[in-house]
């Protein structure tokens, strides 16, 4: 036995041809270290260094920005050159202003060929995207979305018609009208009073299909109306002076980059909420650095700390209470975010969940704050103001009773009264002939009662695991009629907002400026510019998004975006106790705030009250005439500016009496589930919102 082990231990298998000795490593490593560079190898290197230099001095001279050597097909134009060889042609000016052009448009249409074909099968949706320009004008893009993905239709300059809702009517109905009114099933549009009118004009002219507003442009508004709340817009104030500082300066910059291990904080932007809370989420995470970094002996030594802005900055850093309402606000718009990427979705439609998802959101407010209306009823009235009367349609409701997984899991739904009326609309309005709207009233009874194939073992777990709308593709065959309406309504998108967000390209098809192309070669290249990009969109998706409600009314859903890198612990623990050093059990951040006074201040200094008394001074100076009265209005304006400058001041409408209270009125006590759900790791078989948001 011992010799057939020992023979055994010398044989060598299949697997052995993937196992290097450790030994044999170690050797090849140093072999190919102390090999030198042949010749070859050295021109090779050469030849790239020149080709790059080439490349670089093309760009340069050409203007052109350097962001398209991130796109795929530079990498595919490289690869073409060099599988050519030397004495490749160049194209000449007339092929690519002419016959390349028209080469690559016949490319695109016909990838998107299968777009149109899903119009007809399932219907589709048509996006009106309007923005305003450098100019003021207003420009809308058509977009067209079915579930082939979205396409680009065309860019109209828009100035003269969203005037009024009559006008702006007959260009909805007039892009109507161009796609077919048998294939379209609503037109989605932002919430503007003139669109109010246009899509109530539409639906009286065109009664088989829907209008619908924009799901993305009611959060955006929604968010806007939260981060004015003073507590909310005081924290991101006091954030983005925290941000703006630390990146304004080359030697903070190092220093942030050090202390967070490479990592960079989010900049804000000023009309974009959603990046506002990615830049608080940071903030959060990077909490500790940037404790360290403010209070390191680096920083004491830079010039920077001793100046007002940097004191002030400091002082934020140290702030008990700032920490707080960063997670105060993190809280509040933690799931409206997770709301707005998930109507935002591309492949797996939004509009079975879209019904049920800002109750979701606000149970998950709720759970956060443990059920103390007093931290979140204004939020609520905000959530309610703009999501009831603008997001309660009829196609969301039936999408809600059409969706297994929330169907069958909520047996009131089928008692619900508004989702019943608005299932029977969709029934009226998407299905003309009678006799096909009786056999759908007869076959969701088998439906309703989990009969056939909605029953089976396979359809019972796949509610879960994949899209609504596929799963009546699968599962739906004994109610043909019902399949394919519930189809047509799960396949719908909720959102008018397009991929593309440089408009630049946009503005030029609209110019009155001389250029050699004609409008309709300009219309061209626009076309193919973004139709490639949505395609390219798309297939980037995983084969089903993860949009799942269920991970919302988890009491710890305010950080979006974390795939399980980070663990956050229970808010039980206090955060503050955390060791200034690791190596000394002695010092805590809540000793060193005590030390250095980081509170909110009580009173204003003896700066702010002097330039509060002067404030009437200046305004009275300011209203005489004279050059007396002109001069004293520009001492105190100046005065006043740099008093600004060296201390700047936060609008604290909601200051507390002492930091004890203030501490007590924002303690966060969340579940024991807090400390597992930072560490969730995306499972194929569940899906997750979590991960949803990681564009």
């Amino acid at each position: 036995m011992a010799a057939a082990r020992g023979g055994a231990t010398s044989m060598r298998g299949p697997m052995d041809l993937f196992v290097r000795k450790p030994e044999t490593a170690i050797a090849r490593n140093k072999r190919e270290k102390l090999r030198q560079q042949n010749i070859k190898e050295a021109c090779n290197k050469e030849a790239v260094r020149r080709v790059h230099r080439y490349l670089a001095q093309w760009f340069y001279q050409a203007g052109i920005p350097l962001n398209p050597v991130k796109l795929k097909s530079f990498q595919e134009i490289l690869w073409a050159v060099g599988s050519f060889g030397p004495n490749l042609p160049t194209p000449s000016y007339h092929a690519l202003r002419v016959l390349l052009l028209n080469e690559e448009l016949d490319y695109t249409k016909g990838l998107l060929k299968g777009h149109k074909e899903q119009w007809e099968k399932y219907g589709c949706s048509i996006m009106s995207d309007a923005w305003t320009d450098k100019r003021q004008r207003s420009i809308i893009n058509f977009l067209v979305n079915s579930p082939a993905g979205t396409m680009f239709l065309k860019s109209i300059d828009a100035s003269d018609y969203v005037k009024t809702g009559e006008k702006l009517f007959e260009l909805l109905d007039d892009v109507v009208e161009e796609i077919g009114e048998h294939n379209v099933v609503q037109v989605v549009t932002d919430n503007g009073s003139n669109y109010v009118l246009a899509g109530k004009l539409l639906t009286e002219k065109r009664p088989n299909l829907f209008w619908t507003p924009c799901a993305a442009y009611c959060l955006d508004l929604m968010l806007e109306d939260i981060g004015k709340l003073p507590l909310i817009q005081k924290t991101i104030k006091r954030a983005i002076s925290l941000v703006s500082f630390t990146y304004s300066h080359s030697s903070t910059l190092a220093m942030l980059r050090h202390f967070t291990n490479g990592k960079e904080l989010v900049r804000h932007a000023v009309t974009r909420f959603a990046t506002s809370f990615l830049s608080l989420e940071r903030l959060y995470e990077e909490k500790g650095n940037l404790r360290r970094m403010f209070t390191s002996d680096e920083w004491a030594k830079n010039k920077l700390s001793k100046e007002a802005k940097g004191r002030e900055v400091t002082k934020i850093v140290i702030m008990l209470s700032f920490w707080n309402h960063v997670k105060y606000t993190l809280k509040i718009m933690g799931p409206p975010i997770r709301v707005f990427r998930l109507v935002d979705g591309e492949k797996k439609p939004p509009m079975g969940y879209i019904y049920e998802a800002m109750e979701k959101a606000k149970e998950c407010i709720m759970k956060a704050f443990l059920n103390d209306e007093s931290k979140y009823n204004d939020v609520f009235k905000i959530i309610d103001n703009r999501w009831n009367c603008r997001l309660h349609r009829p196609l969301h409701a039936a999408g809600h009773f059409l969706n297994p997984e929330l169907f069958y899991d909520n047996p009131r739904i089928e008692l619900d009264l508004e989702v019943t009326k608005g299932w029977f609309e969709c029934i009226t309005r998407l299905v003309p002939s009678q006799a096909v709207q009786h056999k759908i009233l007869e076959e969701q009874a088998l439906y309703k009662a989990g009969y056939g194939l909605f029953g089976s073992d396979f359809a019972k777990s796949q509610r879960r695991k994949i899209s609504p709308a596929f799963w009546w593709r699968t599962y739906g065959h004994e109610a043909p009629n019902m399949r394919d309406l519930a189809i047509k309504i799960l396949s719908l998108t909720c959102s008018a907002s397009g991929y593309e967000r440089n408009w630049s390209i946009f503005e030029h098809i609209h110019t009155k400026k001389r250029n050699r192309l004609d409008h309709e070669r300009m219309e061209s290249l626009v076309f193919i510019k973004y139709s490639q990009q949505l395609i390219e969109r798309y297939n980037l998706k995983d084969e089903v998004d993860p949009i799942a409600l269920n991970d919302i009314d988890e009491c710890n859903e305010w950080l979006v975006g974390e795939i399980g890198t980070t663990t956050f612990r229970d808010d039980s623990v206090d955060d503050d106790a955390d060791l200034v050093h690791q190596d000394d059990n002695t010092l805590s951040w809540n000793i060193t705030f005590e030390a250095t006074g980081g509170h909110e201040p009580t009173t204003n200094t003896r700066r702010q009250q002097n330039r509060k008394r002067k404030e009437p001074e200046i305004a009275r100076g300011g209203a005489k005439g004279g050059p007396s009265g002109s001069k004293a209005s520009k001492k105190g304006k100046e005065k006043a500016v740099i008093v600004e400058e060296e201390e700047p001041e936060f609008e604290d409408e909601e200051d507390f009496e002492n930091e004890e209270e203030q501490e007590e009125e924002i303690q966060f006590n969340d579940t024991e589930s807090e400390d597992d759900e930072g560490a969730k790791r995306h499972d194929n078989n569940r899906v997750n919102l979590d991960e949803f948001d990681e564009r």
